[in-house]
This record gives structure tokens, sequence and C-alpha cells, in this order.
């Protein structure tokens, strides 16, 4: 079921964002709402540059492999 969500929008971004759904033959609630699941997927994940980072990073790796044996195990506390 669909849920209704009130926002506030300066008039100039209103303006900007009825032009962009206007543009794209949208209603501006489907332009918001496309928008927002595009900008969460993207957050999402890593880009490669950040991914080539973490796979770089030997103490970050050690680190998350031993948390990772460390679960396994029954160790520790999760929060």
């Amino acid at each position: 079921m669909s849920k209704t969500v009130t926002l506030r929008l300066s008039d100039q971004t209103y303006e900007r964002f009825r032009t962009l759904a206007g543009r794209e033959n949208r209603a501006l609630s489907n332009f918001i709402e496309t928008a927002a699941s595009r900008y969460v997927e993207a957050e999402k994940f890593v880009d490669e540059f950040e991914m080539a980072e973490v796979e770089g990073n030997v103490e970050l790796n050690r680190s998350l492999s031993r948390g990772v044996r460390d679960a396994k195990a029954g160790r520790g506390q999760f929060v």
C-alpha cells in the first residue's frame, strides 16, 4: 500500500522539480519518488575507487577477517 508524504520545498526547488518533471512527462510526485530512489541506490554501493581503497587497506581487511571469524564463533556482541 502506498503512503502519502508531505514535503516542504522552497519556491525555487518546486519550480525546478516541476520543470524537470515536465521535461520527462512525469507527474511531480513520480519525479521526486524516482529521483529519491535513484539517489538511494547510488549511495548504497561504493564506486570502484572506494572499493580499491578498501581492498588495499591491509589493516582494515585483517580487522574485518577477525570480525567475521569472531561472528562465526559466536564471540562478541552485535549492536
